[in-house]
């Protein structure tokens, strides 16, 4: 499987079909003129970093929905396990799964070799373009839910 480049901030964000809770499909477009998205990519359900991750971005989640945004976290996991470990951790967002890691490759996030993606979070604004960026340079870095925030803000 080929792994793009990132999108920049300005393109458009590549669109996803993905499996939520109770298997429900997201994709981007149903949000495009609707709402604002933080796409949270996290490499998996219930390791360590991950289980600290996603409840930082749940201790927020207010503060992302006063500015029209929805949150979803992504992973390879399938989404039986994404929703345990949702319900695990207290999450009120949906974790979907790219189980087959077109969704990581399609963002550049996706690991050569290792089959999951790195720790990412973009922000899509309504029409659907990246408004901001950021992708943790190492495995134990976590990108900045205040910076992806203060995006968010800006768009307001």
């Amino acid at each position: 499987m080929q792994v793009n480049d990132p999108p920049d901030v300005g393109q458009p964000a590549p669109e996803f079909r993905l499996k939520g809770p109770g298997g429900q499909p997201f994709t981007l477009s149903e949000y495009h003129g609707n709402r604002n998205l933080l796409l949270a990519f996290y490499p998996l359900a219930f390791s360590p970093l991950c289980s600290h991750q996603l409840p930082g971005i749940q201790a927020r989640l207010a503060r992302f929905r006063a500015l029209d945004a929805e949150v979803l976290g992504i992973s390879v996991d399938s989404w039986y396990a994404n929703t345990e470990f949702a319900r695990k951790l207290g999450l009120s967002f949906p974790l979907l799964s790219d189980f087959d890691r077109a969704a990581g490759a399609a963002y550049g996030v996706l690991v050569p070799g290792r089959g999951y993606s790195r720790r990412a979070l973009f922000v899509v604004d309504k029409a659907g373009r990246v408004a901001w960026r950021e992708i943790a340079p190492g495995p134990t870095d976590i990108p900045s839910t205040e910076d992806a925030l203060a995006a968010l803000e800006g768009l307001a």
